[in-house]
């Protein structure tokens, strides 16, 4: 069976979602606006030590992230600002959340080493984020996409590195709530504070870069 056809969950109620948004007169940019305006109250609710309802709303981020680009295909609303829109809202809710759960742990135990968890993990983050501006220069020069499929993991190394950059990244909403649920949500800050560095020095491997889910 295909990895496709199981990963990423969040695909799942994406597809349920995508009707319903279908329906609306809303536009594909302003779905992915409204993920954006979800993944930053998600963001707040962590700073407030709402840690179950901080993940709810980043569940729905993600569908929404989802959700646009089927919204944008369906209604013929394709669009290169569309698609910048997008990774830049992708990069502004994972570095919010990371900065509103640092602070929100570092405020219930008073420890400000939480907050500098927190502030590392979006430093990587943003970091992975310029990296894969130059990348995409670059493999677009070279005619990368337009000239190689999507790359299909092959042997243990491959394997890792797409479970760890595509699989862990496309349904990490679910992590976030299983922790909350457990009152563990605070492993992520370490995690993450060295994650992030792992995750953008990966970029620098070609054919991480062509993975995709």
């Amino acid at each position: 069976m295909n990895h496709a056809s199981i990963f990423p969950l969040v695909r799942y109620l994406s597809s349920l979602a995508t009707p319903l948004l279908l329906r609306l007169p809303v536009s594909a940019n302003q779905v992915t606006a409204a993920s954006l305006a979800t993944g930053l109250l998600s963001a707040l609710a962590l700073a407030w030590n709402e840690e179950v309802l901080g993940a709810l709303l980043l569940i729905v981020t993600y569908v929404l992230d989802n959700c646009d680009g089927e919204v944008a295909r369906t209604k013929n609303q394709c669009s290169e600002f569309g698609r910048r829109f997008d990774t830049i809202v992708d990069w502004i809710v994972h570095s919010a959340f990371f900065l509103g759960l640092g602070y929100g742990v570092a405020h219930q135990n008073q420890s400000e080493i939480w907050a500098w968890m927190g502030y590392a993990a979006a430093i990587g983050g943003t970091i992975n984020y310029v990296i894969g501006l130059y990348f995409e220069k670059a493999d677009a020069a070279e005619k990368v996409e337009t000239q190689q499929p999507h790359h299909q993991p092959q042997g243990l190394v491959e394997w890792t590195v797409f479970i760890f950059r595509e699989l862990t990244r496309a349904d990490f909403c679910f992590l976030v709530l299983l922790l909350a649920l457990a009152n563990g949500t605070w492993l992520l800050l370490p995690a993450g504070a060295i994650g992030a560095q792992v995750y953008w020095g990966l970029q620098f491997l070609s054919f991480a870069r062509r993975f995709h889910v």
